[in-house]
Formats: structure tokens, sequence, C-alpha cells
């Protein structure tokens, strides 16, 4: 009777993920609807995430108040993160002091998500440009055996 046991320290190949190259939020954290709703979403989880990292609002505003050497209340956090709260919008300095403070680099992909573009990390830049130049000499090189081809035929 043999029984099959896992060795603890063998790394299942199946369980690999690959690391995340974009960022940015899922669409079921922005939802539908209007922008300056979809926009509250992303706060408000920037916030929840923020929180379940031990970091209250009141620590976000005060690091945010830091980085752009003016006063962010929690109030003013409140209010951005409100869907209902129409006459409050978050400037775009105070989403990048936002993003610094809680360390959300996923509210970055959201704009340029909104044209079809993604954001990714620097580290990855160098490996697509990589990629990219071997297509183009994959299909220079296509061409070349079709011009080669074609003299051979007139021969």
């Amino acid at each position: 009777m043999s029984r099959r046991y896992r060795d603890p320290l063998t790394k299942d190949l199946f369980e690999w993920q690959p690391p995340q190259v974009a960022v940015g939020y899922s669409e079921d954290v922005t939802g539908r609807g209007r922008l300056d709703n979809k926009i509250a979403r992303l706060i408000a989880q920037a916030l929840r995430d923020a929180r379940d990292a031990d970091l209250t609002r009141i620590q976000v505003a005060r690091s945010m108040s830091e980085y752009l050497g003016r006063t962010i209340s929690e109030a003013m956090l409140n209010k951005w993160s409100s869907e209902g709260s129409e006459d409050h919008r978050i400037p775009l300095d105070a989403f990048i002091a936002l993003v610094h403070a809680t360390g959300a680099k996923d509210l970055l992909g959201f704009a340029p998500g909104e044209f079809g573009m993604t954001v990714i990390a620097s580290e990855y830049a160098e490996l697509i440009e990589e990629r990219l130049l071997e297509d183009h000499i994959e299909e220079l090189q296509a061409r070349k055996q079709v011009l080669a081809a074609r003299r051979k035929a007139r021969r």
C-alpha cells in the first residue's frame, strides 16, 4: 500500500503565475456609469486597500498634505471617494499625491485605460521593445526572402 506524499520543498510548476505587468484596477472596481462616479469608486477602493494595510484616512491625508505642501483633510478624502458628492472632484495633483500616499499604483492605469492604453512597470519596457524589434527583424527577413525568391525565379 503506497501513499504518495508531496515533497514540501518541491515547488509545484502549475502554481506559477506570471508577474502582473500592467497596472490598473479591474472593471469590477470601476464599474459602469459616469466618469466622475468611476473615479470616486477608484479612490474609495484605494482607500479601502490602504485601510487593509493599516493606513487610516487621517494618515493618508497627512501624507498627501506633506507631499503637496497644502492641507488635505480626511473630509476631502471622504468627499472625493463619494459618488454622491457631485461638487467635489479630486484635482490631478491630489490624485498623484493619493497614489504616493497609499502606494495604490493601480490608480495610474485608469486614465490611460479610458483610451485603450496600458500602464506597465518600467522594468518591462525594454523587454517589450526587444520583442517589437524581434518582430520587425522577422518581418524584414521574410521580406528579404520574398525578394530573393522573386530574383531567383526571374533567372
